[in-house]
């Protein structure tokens, strides 16, 4: 039985800041780091174990990986770095506050923006400070302007179908660490929620999240691993 887990990174500095991050690259907190090295030794002390590990090209959720990795004294295993696993680009939002931007549109608006399932938020303006164009790790990579939560599984799942699901099938244990809207997309298809439901999904940062799957990788069960209880030691 392949099994997967998911990981939305730590804390970030922007989720502290409530503000929207999308693709722009920031570090985890203080909390952010504790709780990757938190969910390393859960996932160590409740026996889990890996053989192929993924993430994106975002430093939040590769040090939330490369953490919890060594809390389980596993950074030696192999690790596939893709940007198809990054967050949700929020175009214009990028950068803001978001508690200042509902002041300004309006909270209906930005709830849309942020929650529906295929409504991008708007595009940035011109001489933006959150433009990616010349970071060299996007070099040769079509960058968004912006996402809807739609976009984002669109490019998602080509990448699932083409370099995780072909592991899982090999019988390779897999963990990926990645972001709220990323892991939506995966969740969204392998648990097959709604349109509707999915936008309503809140992933919380730094949670082992397990899937057990069948053969076919259909979803037999899904937990987070702090609320399911250790298994009873048997006497001999």
């Amino acid at each position: 039985m392949p099994t997967l887990v998911l990981i939305r990174h730590g804390q970030s500095a922007w989720n502290l800041e409530n503000r929207f991050t999308g693709w722009w690259d920031v570090d985890l907190t203080e909390q952010g780091v504790a709780e990757a090295w938190a969910a390393g030794e859960l996932m160590r002390a409740r026996g889990l174990d890996f053989d192929m590990t993924f993430t994106s090209f975002q430093s939040r959720a590769i040090k939330t990986l490369n953490l919890a990795l060594e809390a389980m004294g596993r950074l030696w295993l192999p690790t596939e770095k893709d940007w198809r696993l990054n967050e949700r680009h929020y175009g214009g939002l990028t950068g803001l506050d978001k508690a200042e931007t509902a002041a300004r549109h309006g909270e209906e608006q930005v709830h849309i923006w942020r929650r529906s399932f295929d409504i991008p938020p708007p595009l940035p303006e011109e001489g933006s400070p959150w433009d990616l164009a010349q970071d060299a790790r996007y070099k040769g990579v079509p960058i968004p302007q912006t996402e809807s939560l739609k976009d984002t599984i669109a490019r998602v799942l080509p990448y699932w179908e083409s370099r995780i699901a072909p592991e899982l099938r090999a019988g390779k244990r897999v963990l990926i660490s990645a972001h709220g809207n990323s892991l939506r997309a995966l969740v969204k298809h392998l648990s097959g929620i709604s349109d509707a439901e999915i936008a309503g999904l809140e992933i919380p940062t730094g949670q082992p999240m397990v899937y057990e799957l069948g053969d076919d990788l259909a979803a037999i069960d899904r937990y987070y691993l702090r609320d399911r209880a250790p298994a009873a030691a048997t006497a001999d």
